[in-house]
């Protein structure tokens, strides 16, 4: 039977899974009038995806008024793909993307004047929360629905008809699904967006201690162990040193965070506590561990005294 419709809607699918290469997808079907999910949703994979069997049970529910939507499938992470739904972008917004080397591997108009986008910005999966934040920088940078950033947000298949009643042309027809383009490929700034959101999910994470108490309050002599660990990584994320550094040297990162406790005041006795319990491995390798403590303070200390002399102009940090 020659069925164009049947060919040209597995052909959009094959293009669209070519550009997001993934092992499996998760496809939902959900009633346009009511919203209510099909039952039965399932993983598959780009092979079964494409069959003519599967190809053909998607448009029958598709022509009874579900629309199709999909996402690329990890389990309880992102697959590495960030999904941002331009409903109500400028002309010139997919040429700005590029630019800013935002570059979708996917692009969508899923009813005229509203599109929809895909950027892969990791070759290996991301934590929710990371991918909730990249979602939404991209989504405030180029004007996005910010109730589309969430890690799993679903996007819409190509080749199917949108059903939502306000979508419909002025004839009454479904608007179509149509695939802009496609093309495999990495973001070239999607490092940058991945450091961006790893800061801001740092500086909210130190921001949520209550007050700020357990930074800049002096602890009792006796620090306990849990106090000392997360007053050392909330220094470790407000100093940006894991972002900064992906293999810190400790000694250092020790040293930075002994001044940053004296300059607020922390005794210098709690100070030496704090990094003898929560230091990473420590002692680590340290033949004279009390004595790298006593050295590592002296230092500290030395260079917050110097920091706060007068210094001469035109030569910063000398």
């Amino acid at each position: 039977m020659n069925d164009r419709g049947f060919f040209l809607t597995r052909y959009a699918i094959r293009r669209q899974l070519a550009a997001m290469p993934n092992e499996l997808f998760l496809i939902r079907l959900i009633d346009s009038r009511s919203g209510n999910c099909c039952p039965g949703e399932r993983l598959w994979t780009p092979t079964l995806l494409t069959t003519e069997s599967t190809v053909r049970f998607l448009r029958a529910r598709n022509r009874q008024g579900f629309d199709v939507y999909i996402h690329p499938y990890a389990e309880g992470r992102n697959s590495g793909y960030i999904l941002v739904d331009l409903d109500q972008a400028a002309p010139h917004v997919l040429h700005t993307m590029r630019a800013q080397g935002h570059e979708p591997c996917v692009v969508l108009q899923s009813s005229p004047g509203h599109f929809q986008v895909w950027i892969r910005v990791s070759a290996s999966p991301l934590e929710p929360a990371l991918a909730t934040a990249i979602g939404r920088q991209l989504a405030r940078a180029y004007r996005g629905d910010p109730a589309s950033t969430d890690w799993r947000h679903l996007g819409r298949l190509a080749g199917f008809t949108n059903q939502k009643p306000q979508r419909r042309r002025p004839d009454g027809f479904a608007p179509w699904v149509q695939l802009l383009h496609a093309q495999a490929a990495f973001a070239t700034q999607g490092d940058a967006l991945i450091q961006a959101a790893q800061r801001q999910l740092a500086d909210r994470s130190v921001a949520a201690l209550p007050s700020d108490s357990l930074l800049l309050t002096p602890l009792h002599p006796a620090v306990p162990s849990s106090a000392a660990a997360t007053l050392y990584q909330a220094w470790l994320r407000r100093l940006h040193i894991p972002q900064r550094f992906p293999e810190p040297d400790w000694s250092i990162a020790d040293k930075w965070i002994a001044k940053e406790l004296l300059r607020y005041g922390v005794p210098p006795g709690q100070v030496h506590a704090i990094l003898r319990i929560a230091s990473p491995g420590f002692p680590r390798r340290h033949s004279d561990p009390e004595d790298y403590l006593r050295r590592t303070l002296a230092r500290a200390a030395r260079e917050l005294r110097c920091a706060s002399s007068p210094q001469r102009p035109g030569l910063p940090g000398f």
